[in-house]
């Protein structure tokens, strides 16, 4: 029978500092001075992310004036994720985990400048970008498990559901930011100037990675690859509350995140709006999650967290479909607000419960499993929201999907016990 090898943790640097209680609770993994680092340095790239979604996108629809091109760029851009996250998850835990997201960060930083430079010389063609996207989703099945399981080792366990928290509120505050700049730069400076301005924020969250205190202990295998991989599943299939989890975040991410990949055909042919408009669309969803990932840093973990989760995805679909339904813009933008809160509490409090079940030997593993799920709805639902709405609508097809998401929160409610009482 074989040791479970293990790992030494981190002496926490932790920082003192004279807040208000509530902003003291809301912030609680930022006095941790490694965390803090990572944070800024993920921040500045979150927003030169969410400035070359926005512009991409445009992009796909003005090169192909088609739903079904969105639809593949999201899907080539995520498939990755089902095709490699598992090995990725298995080099996080054989591999420094810091070495392997500086690697995954220079990848995508190369893709963003290849990207720029295509479009400054006019040599862009649609073949371009969705290589492009499939090289970076590639880079990011193994940066996206390193830097999940690195997280944990930055703050104490009891902070870590503020900490994944506060991680999603970088992201999403990034895409309020993002997408404003990304409307100003498109429309005095072009797309190139998006992807160049990626490219460069990839050196905030490379030099945020060096400068990190933590040090990896490497772990002998004990497993071969595909060994470690089998285990992984085991545990992920024999734990409930884990695989409930896993296959709660599939059905959000299949069933909701494609609002996202239709917003610049609800933009355009909606409610007849540019760049400009599309980009407040944007916005409006980044505050809404930016909201609902503060609140979860606010509540930390609680009781039934479980059963919340379910009650918010049930809600979620209604404000979803109303979303597809609507035709008055100040709606819409209510709308997409209070779906983008939904939606964000949702993904956070999911990661915050399978991060506390995952034990640090396994925790690469399971997380890339869950991110296989949770990444790999992305794809599937962008193509098949994509494919459905070139043949009836975005509207129909918007409402269809968050109705299915309803009814499925719905069953987990009346079945599934042991994830109400989590």
């Amino acid at each position: 029978m074989t040791q479970t090898p293990t790992r030494r943790f981190p002496a926490y640097n932790r920082r003192t500092v004279p807040l208000h209680p509530v902003l003291r609770r809301v912030a609680s993994a930022l006095t941790y001075r490694d965390f803090r680092v990572l944070w800024m340095g993920a921040f500045a790239s979150s927003v030169g992310t969410w400035m070359q979604k926005v512009a991409q996108s445009w992009l796909v629809l003005t090169l192909t004036d088609s739903a079904f091109y969105l639809g593949l760029d999201a899907f080539l851009g995520e498939l990755p994720i089902l095709l490699f996250t598992l090995v990725g998850g298995v080099v996080a835990d054989r591999r420094d985990r810091r070495a392997v997201l500086l690697i995954s960060q220079c990848v995508q930083l190369g893709t963003a400048f290849a990207l720029a430079a295509l479009v400054y010389w006019d040599a862009v063609r649609v073949w371009h970008i969705l290589t492009l996207s499939c090289i970076t989703g590639t880079a990011q099945a193994f940066g996206g498990p390193a830097y999940q399981s690195l997280l944990p080792t930055l703050v104490r366990r009891d902070d870590m559901p503020n900490a994944i928290a506060l991680n999603s509120t970088q992201f999403n505050l990034a895409r309020v930011i993002g997408p404003l700049l990304a409307g100003v730069a498109l429309a005095t400076l072009g797309s190139a100037a998006c992807f160049a301005l990626n490219g460069l924020s990839f050196l905030f969250v490379i030099a945020s990675l060096l400068m990190l205190h933590i040090r990896h202990v490497a772990v002998i295998p004990t497993q071969s690859m595909a060994g470690e991989m089998r285990s992984g599943l085991s545990f992920v299939r024999h734990d409930p509350v884990i695989l409930t989890m896993t296959f709660l975040a599939l059905c959000t991410t299949l069933l909701a995140a494609p609002v996202l990949t239709l917003l610049p055909v609800m933009a355009r042919d909606v409610f007849a709006l540019g760049p400009a408009g599309y980009s407040r669309l944007m916005a409006f969803s980044g505050a809404g999650a930016v909201l609902g990932a503060l609140t979860v840093a606010w509540l930390g973990r609680f009781p039934a967290m479980g059963r919340v989760v379910l009650l918010v995805q049930l809600a979620l679909g209604i404000v979803l479909a109303a979303f597809g339904a609507s035709r008055v813009l100040p709606l819409s933008y209510a709308l997409i607000f209070v779906g983008s809160i939904g939606l964000m509490m949702s993904f956070s409090m999911l990661t915050s419960l399978v991060q506390l079940a995952a034990p640090n030997e396994m925790r690469g593993r399971v997380v890339s499993i869950y991110m296989m799920a949770f990444r790999g709805g992305m794809p599937l639902g962008s193509l098949a929201a994509g494919y459905a709405a070139n043949l009836t609508s975005a509207p129909a097809t918007m409402v269809a999907t968050g109705l299915l998401l309803s009814a499925v929160a719905a069953a987990f409610l009346v079945r599934a016990k042991a994830v109400r009482e989590f």
